[in-house]
């Protein structure tokens, strides 16, 4: 399927597909939406992740296919690729849904650390078989490729990062976390994924917005607090709530945090240099 974008967006078209992947000793299929520039060639490429379904017990919101468009529009502007895979069981992906859920009833997701953490791990696994997919495709540079999310996304970018240094020139996190303040252990659960962030050597970049209902700033600047004291390298910005909306939907107002943004991508992957004529 195919959708051409406004044409206010450089970019050839935006596609999804399905694509195969191998992860738990099987194939299956993750939906993946695709942003690309004009230019022709390998491209440094986003891998942008999604986050939670609010509370986790409204299943019809499992079927909905995550997109970022502000933030794929900054992207492909400055001549990225985006890439937005569906782990398994969200959007049209196949496989089952478990990041945490309660395994008996319709509670969506439980506070029990254990039921938590092997949520995330899961989700760890389809963010490496969907970037092993990436990597070999025909568009995308595979020296600068840079990983980043929104909430559940976010925090897991930052764990990926950690468990694969090699991988990533950098991760650009939007208000991450795993666990939401509701529960009393949230602190204990976030920091502890962030913390595997930090055998990511390079910088990191931390956006966070104020009145956030999920995570506030208070939580958010201890859970980098614990990734820096941890080893981590990275950069904490806050901004205050888009027009209308809370501190969690940052991402959808590019104004608010596109200079750090830009800052950031001059810092970890800067233009190729090109040899001089002659």
């Amino acid at each position: 399927m195919v959708a051409v974008l406004g044409a206010a967006l450089p970019a050839r078209a935006q596609e999804t597909a399905m694509v195969p992947v191998q992860v738990d000793g099987e194939t299956v299929r993750l939906e993946m939406r695709f942003y690309k520039p004009t230019r022709q060639g390998r491209v440094p490429t986003l891998v942008f992740n999604h986050g939670s379904t609010g509370r986790g017990d409204n299943v019809s919101l499992y079927t909905r296919t995550f997109d970022a468009p502000a933030v794929a529009r900054f992207f492909v502007e400055r001549g990225w690729a985006v890439v937005m895979p569906q782990r398994r069981g969200r959007g049209a992906s196949e496989g089952r849904y478990a990041e945490g859920l309660d395994p008996v009833g319709a509670r969506g997701y439980v506070c029990d650390t254990g039921i938590t953490i092997t949520g995330a791990d899961r989700a760890l696994r389809d963010v490496r078989a969907a970037m092993d997919a990436i990597r070999a495709m025909p568009f995308v540079d595979a020296r600068r490729m840079l990983i980043g999310g929104i909430s559940r996304g976010g925090i897991l970018s930052i764990a990926y990062a950690g468990a694969h240094p090699e991988e990533v020139v950098g991760v650009v996190n939007f208000v991450g976390g795993w666990m939401g303040t509701a529960c009393g252990n949230a602190a204990t659960t976030n920091q502890s994924l962030f913390e595997r962030g930090a055998r990511f050597r390079g910088p990191t970049l931390w956006l966070y917005g104020d009145r956030d209902p999920f995570y506030s700033l208070a939580h958010s600047r201890a859970n980098f607090a614990a990734f820096t004291a941890a080893g981590g390298k990275g950069v904490f910005h806050e901004y205050p709530p888009p027009p209308g909306r809370n501190g969690h939907a940052i991402a959808s107002d590019a104004g608010l945090w596109s200079q750090q943004v830009d800052d950031y991508l001059k810092l970890i992957a800067p233009p190729p240099v090109r040899p001089a004529r002659r």
